[in-house]
């Protein structure tokens, strides 16, 4: 039987404290999602709250992320309008790698066996050269390996060997066979 007013969030560290939290709330809802911030503008903004940004990221508007001092994009990487990145945990985007609009990466997660809905979180880890498709979603813990596809709407719950699609619906993850 659940009894979810005896949650306490055991394990989960927000980074930082509750009014740079509030803080970054208000400049994410204020400024940074808007479509006239100039990317560079949002990458400083990010940045001064702790995420490390490399060189040539574009991170386009209506872009959600939970903490940015949980966050690492690198160089050359765009994150399209509308994805949301639900980092209680650590995300690491690697470097000429594209999330597609609406792509959701979530790090946080429960115990379902727990009487009272304890957290599970985990890292995710996104390779070099990834293309992750719109509306697709990558849950915790998974590591997406280098030169893969996720294609558009897959469910990602397990590592993604380098080199690797991922189709939708079924979430299959199949060899890269490259085109003779």
């Amino acid at each position: 039987m659940k009894d979810l007013s005896g949650f306490q969030g055991y394990g989960y560290d927000k980074g930082r404290p509750k009014v740079i939290q509030a803080l970054w709330l208000l400049v994410q809802g204020t400024f940074l999602q808007r479509w006239w911030l100039p990317y560079s503008w949002r990458n400083a903004v990010l940045r001064a709250f702790g995420a490390k940004i490399g060189k040539g990221v574009m991170i386009r508007h209506n872009v959600t992320i939970h903490w940015p001092w949980k966050l690492e994009v690198k160089d050359n990487s765009w994150i399209g309008v509308d994805t949301w990145i639900l980092n209680l945990e650590p995300v690491t985007i690697g470097s000429n790698t594209c999330l597609s609009q609406s792509t959701y990466i979530c790090t946080g997660s429960h115990l379902f066996n727990h009487d009272n809905f304890e957290f599970d979180n985990a890292p995710i880890v996104i390779g070099d050269r990834v293309w992750v498709a719109s509306r697709a979603s990558i849950l915790r813990g998974v590591t997406v390996g280098d030169d893969s596809v996720v294609g558009a709407m897959a469910l990602v719950t397990k590592d993604v060997p380098s080199g690797s699609k991922v189709l939708a619906p079924l979430g299959a993850v199949s060899p890269h066979q490259p085109k003779k």
